[in-house]
C-alpha cells in the first residue's frame, strides 16, 4: 500500500521525506526496543516506536526500514529528522498509541513482519 494512505489513516504529520510519500510499504512492526527490531523487522518494513531518540534511525537504518512513525505525539528533534533524511527513511509521527497506530494500519492491510513465516 501506498505510504500516503497510512498518513491519512493514522492522521500523522510527515516531518521528514516528503517527497517519498507514495512509497510502497507491506509489513510493519511495533516497538519499543530496538533489540527486537534488529531481530524482526524485515526489509522495508515501516517501524512504530514511541522511543525518541536518534538511535532509532540508527537502528532503522542497519534493518533497512523505509519508514519509521513515532507514536503517542512524540516529536523527534530536527537532528534526528535530518539524520533519517540522509540516510533515505521517512519520519512521521502521530498522536495515537502504538496500539490505535498498528491496528489502524493493520486494518488498512499492512502486515507484521512475520505474517508470512513459518512457524
Amino acid at each position: 500500500m501506498k505510504l500516503d494512505q497510512i498518513v491519512n489513516l493514522l492522521g500523522a504529520e510527515v516531518m521528514g521525506g516528503r517527497d517519498k510519500q507514495d512509497i510502497d510499504v507491506e509489513m510493519g512492526c511495533g516497538s519499543d526496543l530496538m533489540s527486537d527490531v534488529l531481530s524482526y523487522a524485515k526489509p522495508g518494513a515501516m517501524l512504530f516506536t514511541g522511543l525518541n531518540t536518534v538511535q532509532v534511525i540508527y537502528t532503522a537504518e542497519l534493518a533497512d526500514i523505509k519508514v519509521v512513525c513515532f507514536v503517542r505525539g512524540k516529536r523527534p528533534s530536527d537532528d534526528t529528522v535530518r539524520i533519517a533524511e540522509s540516510r533515505g527513511i521517512v519520519v512521521l509521527r502521530t498522536d495515537l498509541s502504538m496500539f490505535e497506530a498498528c491496528g489502524k494500519a493493520y486494518e488498512l492491510g499492512l502486515r507484521g513482519c512475520q505474517a508470512n513465516e513459518k512457524k
